[in-house]
């Protein structure tokens, strides 16, 4: 049987990393009754952070499902990674959650990930609460972080619950609504310490205030001086939080289990559920009118995948968040994404690793569905082929921090294409590409940390073992003067030799243009059917210049004169004339070593742009030009793509995070002598 609606809450919980998200999730499941013992991140026996990346880096690495019931209410937790090369997890547990809960730790105040957390849901319009956590740690102070929320993300974020003691003493929260005190654990109501009692009138006034505005009735009421109830408030509040007019501010102490039933409660009550939430509108797949879904159990269909894991017993399992309708194991349903008919397996209810087989799960509510065979993250599950709607793509951040992978071991090898495939599959922000000018498999993430769990996966799941390097730079050579090279090939050997005799003219091209080929023999002194082998030969040797053994571009070679004999000659005779007339050349030529140059784009806060500006004359970048955006400066700079091959690191590291910047490919340069010289020393030692 489906559960209705009205009593599902889909809440995604973010944070800095190391603000105890996770602890947070972990003790709200032991107080709900969900687990019967409490696990520690510290330990590796928290439930949500169950992948052996997770226990190694005692980080959350992905986002992970953890239903639980309160008062009648089920409660479906997402929690989230706090690191930056886990964006994607984020943007997932976004894409399908009602609501967020912002836990922001108290020792450090508002940092750099619960800004751009912040700045996430805001974009997304979604009603959010703030969780105050680890005010039992020394050297904390609720109003001092509260001022720093206020100022750094909004001062619409007002405080809900006031702290009863500090650090050791900390022992509970004041409601500001119902004006009583819950401390201990688990909490006793109790009377508001008079020592607090003018702190709590003050923000309660600005609460209240705050609440009045968002209804014309209370208002009214709160104007005239009336007492306004604490049901009217809770109601008042509930509608300001999903207007996203008012955030409210909880406090609590999620390792010792101070006021988390609280904020339970709080959940319950204010966070809004699927019948109240906004759906994403999903425009039919013929461009027709849109369609307005409704989270009813009776409807048709309306599923859409938002996570894709490779589990290695149960094999690929996909989560979902059912929007309108039922789905039921044992069934078939129509993939509007792919336009193919897919089967539906066993469902699960999923609590971090553990799997609860379900019948069914109905509008609202979110599950997982085993070995789905064409199905990937993003795509819209449907009744059938007449519901032709289909869920806008999801956000998801692009990578920008790419690396080499390299089998290691032959067995390795033969594994790791399929392994790397399935891989991406799992997890869209990764990419793979074959760089076609130097061979190499690459893989691009979010950053060192995201490509290194991505190797312990593959080893983990697939039994395929790979070393992660900084990918080759795609160098070329060029020649800067023209010249002309003659070479004879003659090999006499008993029976018929080898003779090819070839005049070959080289003339440099502007940069991009290419290789060239032309032939200008008169008077058959080159039988025409020896012409393409000429070509071939000279294609073969540009694909090894003689600087550093990187591909010769930008050059015409024209063939302009030669001899045959009419015995010995043959087209393997020329072929490997040309080859041995164009390395000849080539070193008459002047040849010269070019780099690629990236057109960089950055934006960074106003205050970092000279820092950032300064790194780039390091890099040996030319700034074009700046500009702004919003509350950002662009910068706009050319630089060589040899530079930038650690720069999402770099500007991570300079910006805090708070730095972003794309690439794409210019035209290529040529590289100063002196690095010029290392990379050839370095080619010629790494051939030898």
């Amino acid at each position: 049987m489906a559960r209705d609606p009205r009593s599902l809450r889909n809440l995604a919980v973010l944070g800095h990393t190391g603000s105890g998200k996770t602890s947070l999730a972990e003790a709200m499941l032991f107080n709900a009754g969900a687990i019967t013992r409490l696990g520690k991140v510290a330990d590796g026996t928290a439930t949500s952070d169950y992948e052996p990346e997770s226990i190694k880096r005692q980080a959350s690495v992905s986002v992970s499902l953890l239903p639980l019931e309160w008062k009648g209410v089920k409660v479906n937790l997402l929690d989230t990674p706090g690191y930056f090369d886990y964006a994607c997890e984020v943007a997932a547990a976004l894409s399908v959650a009602d609501a967020a809960l912002l836990v922001v730790d108290a020792a450090s105040g508002v940092q750099v990930g619960t800004g751009q957390m912040w700045q996430e849901v805001r974009r997304r319009s979604l009603p959010c609460l703030i969780f105050v956590n680890q005010l039992d740690r020394d050297n904390t102070e609720f109003l001092k972080v509260l001022a720093d929320i206020q100022a750094k993300l909004d001062k619409r974020c007002l405080a809900m619950q006031m702290p009863v003691g500090a650090a050791d003493s900390f022992q509970g929260v004041v409601d500001l609504l119902a004006l009583a005190a819950y401390t201990g654990s688990p909490p006793q109501k109790a009377e508001v310490p008079a020592a607090l009692s003018d702190r709590v009138t003050e923000l309660r006034f600005k609460l209240v205030e705050a609440i009045a505005e968002q209804d014309d009735a209370l208002l009214t009421k709160y104007l005239e001086g009336e007492e306004l109830s604490t049901e009217a408030l809770v109601n008042g509040l509930r509608t300001a939080v999903r207007r996203a007019a008012v955030c409210p501010v909880l406090a609590g102490a999620a390792l010792s289990n101070r006021a988390v039933q609280p904020l339970l409660d709080a959940l319950a009550e204010l966070v809004p559920s699927p019948v109240e939430a906004p759906i994403p509108t999903p425009p039919r797949l013929d461009g027709a009118s849109l369609v307005s879904l409704k989270p009813d159990p009776q409807g048709q269909l309306a599923a859409r995948v938002f996570k894709t894991t490779a589990d290695p017993y149960v094999g690929k399992l996909s989560l979902f968040r059912v929007y309108s309708g039922v789905l039921s194991s044992a069934s078939q349903v129509w993939n509007a994404s792919k336009g193919t008919d897919e089967r539906i397996g066993q469902l699960f209810l999923l609590r971090g690793k553990n799997q609860e087989a379900v019948p069914q799960v109905g509008a609202g509510d979110i599950g997982a569905i085993a070995k789905l065979a064409a199905t990937g993250t993003g795509d819209t599950l449907v009744g059938s082929r007449d519901q032709s709607l289909v869920f806008p793509p999801m956000e998801l951040p692009k990578g920008l921090f790419t690396m080499a992978v390299h089998p290691k071991s032959k067995a390795d090898l033969d594994k790791m294409s399929t392994a790397l495939t399935r891989l991406v599959e799992e997890d869209p922000s990764l990419s793979l590409r074959r760089e076609s000018a130097t061979g190499e498999m690459l893989l691009t993430g979010l950053g060192d940390t995201h490509l290194e769990v991505a190797a312990e996966r593959l080893q983990r799941k697939f039994g395929t073992e790979v070393v992660l390097t900084l990918p080759q730079v795609p160098y070329k050579e060029t020649i800067t003067t023209s010249t002309k090279a003659e070479f004879k090939h003659k090999k006499q050997s008993g029976g018929h030799g080898q003779y090819g005799h070839v005049y070959l003219e080289f003339e440099p091209l502007p940069t991009g243009t290419g290789f060239e080929f032309g032939e200008k023999v008169v008077g058959g002194s080159v039988p025409k059917e020896y012409v393409p082998a000429v070509e071939k030969g000279v294609v073969k040797a540009l694909a090894e210049g003689i600087l550093a053994g990187y591909p010769v571009t930008d050059l015409k070679i024209t063939l302009y004169d030669g001899s045959y004999h009419p015995v010995d000659s043959s087209g393997m005779a020329f072929e490997i004339a040309a080859v041995q007339g164009v390395k000849k050349g080539l070193g008459q030529a002047q040849p010269t070593l070019v780099e690629p140059i990236v057109n960089l784009k950055v934006m960074v806060p106003e205050s970092l742009t000279g820092d950032v500006i300064s790194d780039l004359s390091g890099k040996r970048a030319r700034v074009l030009g700046m500009g702004q955006q919003e509350n950002l400066t662009v910068i706009e700079a050319q630089a060589p793509l040899a530079e930038l091959l650690r720069y999402a690191m770099d500007l991570r590291s300079l910006t805090q995070g708070r730095g972003t910047f794309s690439v794409e490919i210019s035209h290529y340069e040529p590289v100063p002598s002196h690095i010029s010289e290392r990379i050839i020393s370095e080619a010629k030692a790494a051939k030898a």
